[in-house]
């Protein structure tokens, strides 16, 4: 497949009139995969109504079936089109935090939205994202377009252009280049049916912010324990991992150090994730500052970046340290353990 690649400034006016917006959009409506930036990651775009075109997305990404797609849109208006009802702190949310990186799920109206999108569940996944780039491909198409990230199954997601090129070139439609994307993390998903809403992936908008909206929130048990059966499908599969085995560190970094002297005397090579502050401290295979402690938001928007980065390396083990798991610490942590497979020492 001869994958189409577009270049767009995210800062003019009226993007929905470029002309790499309306190819882009033409091979939305005609049921083709693209994939394209919002402020979280790279998403891979097809029609969320069409059956045919959602499939297109599980197989270039090579996505578990049972592995439900968010579907973005452009107006908040349209929401009432796709579930039964809007709670009253489902629509304070959205007053507060769309556009931007909040996926509400609601409970969906049936024969609407593409099942293989769904994967059979009774609840939908929305959001509006806060990109220029994906409002107008939105807008243009005027579809609900499900989107999960643009990567292969399992991969860390993408957070430029070239990182999609690299996992899906020759396995998509089209790619539209919009500059590096600006979270760096999925969007946060918040259950909404219940009574008391429940977090079901942290992201880039924290539990107190929410709960500075609308009060008490939960967080789904499964993210703290890896024995319990998460709520939302996809997130009983290992996400994000670069090639080499990773392993969270809980130790000082004179500790840390000496574990990578032991690992490097068994005949590994070792690489660590660390951060500005400690980056000439270690002495490893590679070492990869990956944002700064004094700005864990730096940190989220390089996350991805560097676990990529660390697969130039031909590393045989990736230590990382650990952050904060508060704020956005929160979902930097749980995008960690999940790409280490839930690997988490203390020395």
């Amino acid at each position: 497949m001869d994958t189409k690649r577009w270049s767009v400034d995210k800062n003019v006016d009226n993007l929905t009139g470029y002309p790499q917006i309306t190819q882009a959009a033409d091979l939305l409506l005609n049921n083709e995969v693209v994939a394209f930036p919002t402020e979280t990651v790279y998403g891979l775009g097809a029609n969320a109504l069409n059956d045919q075109a959602v499939a297109k997305i599980f197989e270039a990404k090579g996505r578990p079936a049972d592995n439900p797609l968010i579907i973005h849109i452009a107006d908040e208006a349209v929401v009432s089109d796709f579930v039964e009802e809007i709670p009253e702190k489902a629509k304070q949310l959205m007053k507060a935090y769309w556009p931007g990186p909040l996926t509400i799920i609601l409970k969906m109206k049936e024969g609407v939205l593409s099942e293989k999108a769904t994967v059979g569940l009774s609840t939908v996944g929305i959001r509006m994202p806060d990109h220029p780039v994906a409002l107008a491909l939105l807008q243009k198409t005027n579809l609900p377009i499900a989107a999960p990230s643009a990567n292969s199954s399992g991969r860390p997601s993408p957070t430029t252009a070239e990182h999609v090129w690299d996992d899906l070139q020759g396995k998509i439609s089209g790619i539209v280049d919009g500059g590096p994307t600006g979270v760096g993390l999925e969007s946060t998903v918040l259950d909404c049916t219940e009574e008391i809403p429940v977090i079901l992936r942290p992201g880039g908008i924290t539990a107190q912010q929410i709960e500075e909206v609308i009060g008490k929130i939960m967080v789904d048990p499964a993210l703290l324990d890896s024995g319990q059966k998460p709520k939302s499908p996809g997130m009983k599969y290992r996400h994000y991992a670069p090639d080499a085995a990773l392993i969270l560190v809980k130790g000082e970094r004179e500790d840390i150090q000496q574990l990578i002297l032991e690992k490097q005397q068994a005949g590994l090579k070792v690489g660590v994730l660390t951060t500005e502050e400690n980056e000439n401290f270690y002495q490893a295979d590679k070492v990869i500052a990956c944002g700064s402690r004094k700005n864990l938001d730096s940190v989220a928007g390089s996350l991805y970046d560097t676990l990529r980065n660390f697969n130039s390396a031909d590393l045989d083990l990736i230590l990382s340290e650990m952050f904060p798991d508060e704020g956005v610490g929160q979902a930097i942590m749980n995008r960690l353990v999940k790409a280490a497979g839930y690997r988490i020492i203390s020395i």
